[in-house]
């Protein structure tokens, strides 16, 4: 494995395994530098959404990288509000002007919105655009079991990626394994705790042993769980440094110690409460 892997969708579509995540990235150049500076050090997958407020930034850094389109990955994501309001069209229509591009490869509903079953009624929207080619995947984000479970019943098309919170305080087993029965990649959202886990006694012994760094250690277990990583940066060094993970192997015992970390502890909204 190395920057240029992909994994296989579910919808015959090749996802990288590693890319940049831009959530809290401001508008601008710090977007901007932070995704020419991922493109340069090989990344070919970008992770952005409507609410972040940096759709055109990304769109320019891509554009100014000149790559061709098709060597990249890029995300975007629905919005609660726009679900609520019956603004799918429009929303989609929007994310594609600001990112200046025909199509995304992923288009994800962000959060269950719950009124009026509208996860369900925007799914079929999100159907609608990949059957039109305008996304080339589509999936879900924060979505637990029971969220999955109840678009899976109704859908044409099943989800292709459950983009959710998870790191080693909050591992997810069982949502990830409900994911890999149904063949839905499991990606992950803050694997790295927001930072507050870089200093775990734990995850540094191993990166020690390893002669890496915690972060390293931490993108490395989700990768040997099968996951996709989208490490949010906006400095160069820590960019090239969260890329260079795929040259060291945790042993089952080490990986069996990050495991036993998890507290079922998220730092962000749980999907059963957030109501914006």
């Amino acid at each position: 494995m190395d920057l240029n892997t992909r994994v296989l969708l579910n919808n015959g579509t090749m996802m990288p395994v590693l890319g940049l995540g831009v959530f809290l990235s401001k508008d601008g150049e710090e977007t901007y530098n932070a995704v020419r500076w991922a493109l340069e050090a090989g990344y070919r997958h970008i992770d952005t959404a409507a609410v972040y407020g940096n759709e055109e930034s990304v769109g320019r850094a891509i554009r100014d990288s000149g790559i061709p389109r098709e060597e990249l990955f890029v995300t975007t994501k629905l919005w609660n509000t726009r679900i609520r309001a019956h603004e799918e069209d429009q929303a989609f229509a929007e994310s594609l002007k600001k990112l200046r591009m025909d199509y995304v490869d992923l288009y994800l509903i962000h959060w269950p919105v719950r009124e009026e079953q509208g996860y369900l009624r925007a799914w079929s929207k999100l159907e609608s655009y990949a059957k039109q080619g305008r996304a080339k995947a589509i999936g879900v984000s924060n979505y637990h079991i029971h969220h999955l479970q109840d678009v899976l019943d109704h859908c044409e098309i099943k989800p292709a990626v459950d983009q959710v919170e998870c790191h080693p305080e909050l591992s997810q087993v069982e949502l990830a394994d409900f994911c890999q029965k149904n063949g839905i990649v499991f990606e992950p959202w803050s694997p790295l705790g927001r930072g507050k886990l870089l200093s775990n006694e734990t995850l540094t012994a191993i990166a020690q042993a390893h002669g890496k760094t915690s972060a390293q250690v931490i993108l490395r277990w989700d990768i040997q769980r099968g996951f996709v990583n989208i490490p949010k940066s906006v400095h160069r060094e820590r960019i090239i440094e969260n890329a260079d993970v795929f040259d060291f192997s945790l042993t089952p015992e080490e990986m069996e110690a990050i495991f036993a970390l998890n507290k079922n502890e998220r730092i962000g909204s749980d999907p059963e409460t957030f109501t914006f």
